[in-house]
């Protein structure tokens, strides 16, 4: 294994102090001749040196590194979101550490503690515990946080919502008004605020237009794995889809928790040779960019992803410049993109 360069290595080969290598390489106003500040840069070239960020941390406390947590990265969903959140980082000179908690609680936990151990002052997380208390410890003593995607209750920071419950009620309503009365729902399960809240919103719009709730067209996953080899979402829609056409009286219509889990429904209709939307129709949520590549595209419902990530990052960013002061609440609203998954039933209408 090479041997990490250290000022040390370069301080004895350019034939100076430690101290000098050090002022130089940290762009320090103290002066150096400079025939001696180009031969250190040159040596510390010939080297390859790079720089000890922690330990530059470590003495100026002046962290220029945030931490990003996310459930899972085989979602396109929250890739799409740390995109926008690096790509805001790199314009303001901020490096991201990017934290897959796979959907694991306690792994989330202690990542949020890594990353204050390490001093990052900063966090962005999009947490799927129920119990913060650690994240609430951790802002007592310091720690710039802004929570997204999942609303977590009682926490003092920043947060970027959006409204899961409007969105489910909006796509159940369009199925409703396209003369559909028979609408399952397939979801992984409702252990997260942002599950809860799209299921309830179905509830809602089929209480609101009259139409039966029939609970076996209601197939919630009962428990949430993550597994590297494949994606959970979509594998989930694929074994709800299974049950639900097990059923006596199949629905026109599916609402799926997500788009990755509509692609499973669509699967899975597609090998039992089921046609969508000919014979069931198919409604996603979050609108990821695979949505328009599937046959049929589905018709699912906008989360702003890409934005949310820019949107939760500058807020960070401008609570550590103290451009923001107080904890900020914005909530995001849902709109539907119209594709070709879902038919019209005409005798209904």
């Amino acid at each position: 294994m090479k041997k990490h360069i250290t000022i040390y290595d370069i301080a004895k080969k350019a034939n100076t102090s430690t101290a000098t290598v050090s002022r130089v390489l940290s762009n320090s106003d103290y002066p150096v001749k400079k025939d001696l500040r180009e031969k250190i840069l040159k040596v510390a070239k010939e080297l390859n040196y790079i720089p000890n960020m922690i330990g530059r941390q470590l003495k100026t406390n002046n962290s220029m590194t945030i931490g990003v947590i996310i459930p899972s990265i085989t979602n396109p969903f929250y890739a799409s979101l740390v995109l926008g959140i690096e790509d805001i980082a790199q314009s303001r000179g901020y490096h991201v550490l990017l934290c897959n908690s796979h959907r694991n609680p306690e792994l989330e936990k202690k990542y949020v503690k890594t990353l204050f151990e390490k001093q990052v002052k900063g966090v962005i997380v999009s947490s799927i515990s129920s119990n913060q208390r650690l994240l609430g410890e951790l802002i007592e003593k310091g720690l710039n946080l802004v929570a997204f995607d999942q609303t977590v209750e009682g926490l003092n920071s920043s947060q970027i919502h959006f409204d899961y419950r409007k969105g489910g009620f909006m796509a159940v309503e369009y199925l409703i008004n396209k003369g559909h009365r028979k609408i399952a729902f397939i979801s992984s399960p409702l252990s997260r605020p942002s599950r809860r809240s799209t299921y309830h919103g179905y509830r809602d719009a089929l209480d609101q237009h009259g139409v039966q709730i029939k609970e076996e067209w209601i197939q919630i996953a009962a428990r949430e794995e993550e597994d590297s080899e494949k994606n959970y979402e979509f594998h989930n829609g694929i074994e709800m889809t299974k049950k639900l056409l097990e059923k006596q009286e199949l629905p026109t219509a599916i609402f799926c928790c997500n788009d990755m889990t509509a692609f499973g429904v669509m699967n899975e209709l597609a090998t039992q040779g089921i046609r969508i939307p000919d014979q069931i129709s198919v409604m996603g949520f979050d609108n990821i960019e695979f949505a328009e590549m599937v046959t049929p595209p589905l018709t699912t419902i906008q989360q702003p992803d890409y934005e949310m990530g820019r949107m939760a990052c500058n807020l960070l960013l401008d609570t550590l410049s103290r451009k923001v002061k107080e904890n900020v609440n914005i909530m995001l609203q849902p709109k539907i993109v119209e594709r070709k998954s879902v038919s019209i039933i005409e005798e209904s209408l």
